[in-house]
């Protein structure tokens, strides 16, 4: 290009000044470095841009996901644990001679219920007290006191489980055809007690349509 605006200026047969020359080189150059700029701070901008979005899109995944309260879980746990015992009964109960489509609804109490292991640490005092004519008196204390027993995992203590008792029952009712005959009720009534082991009062059959 530089060439070809010598070949412009030397048309007449003159050669252009050499200061001419120099001011359009110079201006030539500062063309192509502006433009050249341009193009690598769009490329820079653009690359800058893009990982912005990025962490707006992942703060906002945690908000999506909800964790169970205590007590929901506890719930949960309960009426997990009424229907494990509902559909065992059920299916029990209908094998029963002389009973068909039976339906049961168990109640319970709590969740399973932990035992952990304790010691008992006993403590005894005395104390000598003496009155104002001058007698003594001897004063026994004594102090009972259970903690409960840790062991080591890993690298943290958890308390000795040693027994997982059964949740006691509230009630258990059942509805059934072939309930309306007193020896297939009292079956029904004393399968249910022994199973759950529930006093027969809280163990309520009823007779179905």
């Amino acid at each position: 290009m530089i060439e070809k605006l010598k070949e412009f200026f030397q048309k007449d047969g003159k050669k252009p000044p050499k200061k001419l020359s120099y001011m359009i080189i110079l201006a030539l150059v500062s063309v192509m470095l502006l433009i050249i700029g341009n193009i690598f701070s769009t490329s820079s901008e653009t690359d800058m841009e893009e990982p912005i979005q990025q962490p707006t899109e992942q703060a906002s995944e945690p908000n999506s996901k909800e964790t169970a309260s205590p007590k929901e879980a506890t719930t949960s746990n309960i009426e997990e644990l009424e229907s494990v015992y509902t559909k065992d009964l059920q299916t029990l109960i209908n094998k029963i001679q002389g009973v068909s489509e039976a339906e049961v609804m168990v109640n319970l109490e709590s969740t399973s219920i932990k035992v952990y292991e304790k010691n008992l640490i006993k403590g005894q005092q005395t104390t000598e007290e003496t009155d104002t004519n001058g007698g003594t008196r001897e004063i026994e204390d004594g102090t009972e006191e259970t903690q409960t027993v840790l062991v080591r995992q890993g690298e943290k203590e958890v308390p000795l489980l040693i027994q997982t008792k059964k949740p006691e029952v509230r009630g258990v009712f059942v509805v059934a055809k072939g309930a309306d005959h007193a020896t297939v009720k009292k079956w029904i009534v004393e399968a249910v007690s022994r199973v759950l082991d529930v006093p027969t009062h809280r163990v309520s059959v009823m007779p179905k349509n």
